[in-house]
C-alpha cells in the first residue's frame, strides 16, 4: 500500500542511490560533529559547514536517494547525479575554507547539474502526491539558494 505522505513501496536495486542515502547519512553524522568542535577549535567557518553537511549533504542528498530508490524516471543518471552533488558540495566546502571563490562557484555549478538530474529522475512521477510535491519544493529551494551563496561567498573574500 503507498502512502500519499512517502514514497512508492516500488523499490528497486539502485547502487547509485544506497550509495547517496550512505554518503548522506554520514554527512549528517559529520556535521554533527563538526558542530560539537567549531567552538573548541575555533573553526571560523565550522557553524556554517555543520549546517552545511546537515542539511544539504545530508538531509538533501537522502531524500535524493529516497527518491532515485522509488521513482526513479532515469536510473542511468544516478552515479553522475551522486558524483556532482558530493563533488560539488566537497568543492564549496573547500573553497569556503579556503576563501577560493572560484572552487566555491565550480562546487556550485557542480551541484546545479546534480539538481537537474534530480528533477529530471522524478518527472513523469503519477501520481503526484505530498512527497512529489515536497520533494520538488525542496529541490526548488535548493537551487534558489545556489546564487544567494555565490552571492555572498563573493561579498565574503
Amino acid at each position: 500500500m503507498t502512502s500519499a505522505a512517502s514514497p512508492n513501496t516500488t523499490t528497486q536495486h539502485n547502487p547509485a542511490a544506497t550509495t547517496m542515502l550512505f554518503i548522506g547519512i554520514l554527512a549528517v553524522v559529520a556535521g554533527g560533529l563538526l558542530s560539537a568542535m567549531t567552538s573548541p577549535l575555533s573553526l571560523e567557518h565550522g557553524s556554517w559547514a555543520s549546517a552545511f553537511l546537515v542539511l544539504v549533504v545530508g538531509v538533501a542528498q537522502i531524500a535524493m536517494a529516497l527518491q532515485r530508490r522509488h521513482h526513479d524516471a532515469k536510473p542511468a543518471t544516478g552515479w553522475l547525479q551522486c558524483a556532482a552533488w558530493n563533488l560539488g558540495a566537497a568543492a564549496v566546502i573547500a573553497g569556503t575554507f579556503l576563501a577560493t571563490t572560484l572552487l566555491v562557484d565550480l562546487g556550485s555549478i557542480s551541484v546545479v547539474v546534480a539538481l537537474v538530474l534530480a528533477f529530471q529522475s522524478n518527472l513523469g512521477q503519477h501520481p503526484v502526491n505530498r512527497w512529489t510535491i515536497g520533494y520538488r519544493l525542496l529541490l526548488l529551494i535548493l537551487m534558489i539558494s545556489i546564487p544567494i551563496g555565490i552571492v555572498l561567498s563573493h561579498l565574503r573574500h
